[in-house]
């Protein structure tokens, strides 16, 4: 399986081709098609791949009940122009003695890297095991996943790795919400619980248009918007430099900020730009 894949990629590479490429982990939805679509515009090859990484799954959370549909997900991909979707098993990826494991000390400290230990090393790793499996010239992320893409761009930076990581804005539902696969774990009390993250983000940032820089004050006007509807699992509500991700005095202009809170069975991320 990856040595097919090496060798397809190494044909195209020789033939002077382009490969673009998106990592996944399958249970597809409009948001991973905009990355796919993304990618279809940049390069004359399409690759997709689509494994659901234990490595980056920490104790009790939900491996086991990830979603898997691989027809649905080779139907979807079929209809963006994915021209090769890489399935590796877990055994291919993680062979029996496997031991390196990749870590980026700084960023991951931060926001999920706190509540998830090892979650970023998983991700960091697998990644990297990808890229060298595809030999992409350009990886698209995107910005929901704001502290994996920052980790991603730092290991390419840090290894020296010849790929072009490229971000795609947040595809959202009509009424905000982030789109992920987790979304599905809600039930419709739920859902109406979880649209009023986007809007509490947004709060946010118009406070702080409105010329409030005091981070105190932002924040608590976002945490009474979520505690308001019901959303006191939140995780960590924050706002950060958007290159560093370390904490700042006051807001200013280009700052991120980041959310994680629980619903039920699910644990939805989002973020937004001052």
């Amino acid at each position: 399986m990856i040595n097919e894949m090496q060798q397809i990629s190494n044909e195209f590479k020789i033939s002077g081709k382009t490969i673009s490429f998106v990592p996944t982990m399958g249970a597809l939805h409009e948001g991973h098609l905009g990355l796919m679509r993304e990618g279809r515009k940049l390069a004359n090859v399409l690759v997709a791949s689509i494994f659901v990484n234990p490595s980056q799954f920490g104790h009790n959370e939900d491996y086991e009940s990830y979603i898997r549909d691989l027809e649905n997900d080779s139907s979807m991909m079929k209809s963006v122009g994915v021209d090769f979707a890489f399935v590796p098993s877990s055994a291919d990826m993680y062979p029996e003695g496997f031991q390196t494991l990749v870590a980026v000390e700084g960023l991951q400290k931060h926001l999920c890297g706190k509540f998830r230990p090892g979650h970023f090393n998983g991700v960091s790793t697998v990644v990297l095991k990808l890229f060298n499996i595809v030999k992409p010239d350009f990886a698209i992320f995107g910005y929901k996943d704001y502290q994996q893409l920052l980790i991603i761009r730092k290991v390419v930076e840090d290894l020296n790795l010849d790929i072009k990581v490229v971000a795609h804005e947040i595809v959202r539902e009509d009424d905000g919400l982030a789109m992920s696969t987790r979304n599905k774990y809600l039930n419709e009390s739920q859902r109406q619980k979880a649209n009023k993250i986007y809007f509490a983000l947004k709060s946010m940032k118009e406070l702080f248009l409105n010329g409030e820089t005091n981070i105190d004050i932002i924040i608590k006007n976002g945490k009474g918007i979520l505690e308001k509807s019901g959303l006191d699992e939140i995780d960590y509500l924050e706002i950060l430099d958007s290159i560093s991700l370390k904490p700042k005095d006051i807001a200013g202009i280009g700052d991120l900020v980041a959310v994680a809170a629980r619903i039920g069975s699910a644990r939805l991320i989002d973020n937004i730009i001052l």
